[in-house]
């Protein structure tokens, strides 16, 4: 049996750390009153790292038999845009409450992000033909002609 690597064990160390962590949440979730937000912040997270931690289960199988993994990494994927959008609601409903404080710096951050990822989705998804093709120029839509 070969001994496994720094990094693993370190991964497997926080994993067995979070395990312990979560149990004590566990607890506290059944002992007081909580804030609604909150709740559903966390319930989001920990959704989000259990189909995360399935997704990188059924690769490592997957990888381990030699199979196909692309199928996992697609439900992974859309994973991210189920979690995106989740956060997006979340976000829209944070902006409208007065009870929630931002920082400009932040928001000017995710303004850009969100540019960039709308920018990029207009593209479409990319496929395996197309991604060692020479990239396309890009056609903007609802634009008014120069001609």
């Amino acid at each position: 049996m070969s001994a496994a690597s720094p990094q693993v064990v370190n991964v497997s160390g926080r994993l067995k750390n979070a395990v312990e962590e979560l149990r004590r949440v566990d607890r506290l979730l059944l002992s007081g009153e909580l804030d609604p937000r909150i709740l559903t912040d966390f319930r989001d997270a920990l959704n989000r790292v259990r189909n995360t931690a399935w997704s990188a289960q059924q690769y490592l199988t997957l990888k381990d038999n030699q199979q196909d993994s692309n199928s996992v990494l697609s439900l992974l994927a859309g994973e991210r845009i189920r979690a995106m959008y989740q956060l997006c609601r979340a976000l829209v409903s944070d902006l409208d409450s007065a009870d929630v404080r931002f920082q400009s710096g932040q928001l000017a951050e995710l303004h850009a992000a969100i540019k960039k990822l709308a920018d990029r989705m207009e593209r479409g998804p990319q496929s395996a033909a197309s991604a060692h093709a020479k990239p396309r120029k890009r056609i903007r839509r609802n634009q008014p002609s120069l001609h």
